[in-house]
């Protein structure tokens, strides 16, 4: 349980000083925010994750597989849900698609299952960081992003190809560049939740109740998603309880990230991220106690 607040407790701090940094009314250009870390932070973050770790292909091929099952059966929920509910499929779906499998994702898995679970997260953190920034970017932004062509001209997507090639090659960055990427990538994750703090300074209280909603199937349904994909594939051991961890990880802070960048709701996603935060405290010890 200790270990689980530990990583989790700077996740809320960091939205907690954004609030009181709105509260101050000091100012705050969130759309800046959003394209210092989409165009800078973001590529360089990846870099310098996915540029320095030792992955055998044969796992990370049967991760990265179990990774899109899972994102496949969470498209119905996503699409069924909003709609039920009357809201809008493309502001509500990336957070069914899109857990927060990296900053919290990964410290989880491997506080759980040492070196060998680290490894496995970062396949699975992998392919749905291929599918993620395309897909959310799409469906937040769709033709105000520019389609395909102005996704294509992102950083972010050629810093994806270059950590792939570096990951399957085992080649390395120069350690200069790897220490800047490194460096400037470390900005990413503190500035986005800051920004997110700022947001739900102003949400409205009548928003909370949906956000727990589709916060619970969110996390409850990326369990169940996870449960089929093992059974599918067999998966035991330390494979299966890296997926079924990644697979019911919280809304992913990217896509607050992108509902700021293209107005899509923000104050809406933003809740869900916090929401689903919050409930993982209760939900991973219960998970993590079966699981070990």
């Amino acid at each position: 349980m200790i270990e689980i607040a530990t990583v989790l407790f700077p996740v809320v701090l960091c939205a907690l000083l954004g609030a009181i940094w709105a509260h101050t009314r000091t100012g705050y250009d969130s759309d800046f925010v959003s394209r210092l870390v989409l165009n800078i932070g973001a590529p360089c973050l990846m870099l310098s994750v996915l540029g320095q770790v030792d992955i055998d292909p044969q796992v990370f091929g049967q991760t990265a597989l179990a990774c899109v099952l899972v994102t496949v059966l969470m498209t119905l929920p996503g699409i069924i849900v909003p709609r039920m509910l009357g809201d809008s499929v493309r502001t509500y779906l990336p957070s069914f698609l899109f857990p927060n499998v990296g900053n919290m994702g990964l410290p989880v898995c491997m506080l759980a299952f040492g070196e060998q679970g680290l490894a496995l997260a970062l396949a699975f953190f992998m392919m749905l960081s291929v599918a993620h920034f395309p897909v959310g970017i799409l469906l937040a932004g769709g033709k105000d992003a520019g389609g395909l062509s102005g996704v294509a001209r992102m950083p972010i997507m050629y810093a994806i190809l270059l950590s792939v090639i570096l990951v399957i090659s085992g080649a390395r960055l120069p350690e200069f560049l790897n220490n800047a990427v490194a460096l400037i990538g470390g900005m990413t994750i503190p500035l986005m939740l800051i920004t997110l703090g700022v947001s739900l300074y102003g949400l409205q209280v009548s928003g909370w109740g949906k956000a727990f909603l589709y916060s619970l199937i969110r996390i409850l349904g990326g369990l169940a998603a996870g449960l089929v994909v093992c059974w599918f594939m067999e998966l035991e051991g330390v494979a299966r309880g890296v997926v079924l961890i990644q697979s019911s990880m919280p809304v992913a802070v990217f896509n607050y990230l992108f509902a700021v960048r293209y107005n899509k709701e923000p104050g809406a996603v933003a809740g869900l991220v916090v929401v689903s935060t919050f409930l993982s405290f209760a939900f991973l010890p219960v998970l993590l106690a079966v699981l070990l």
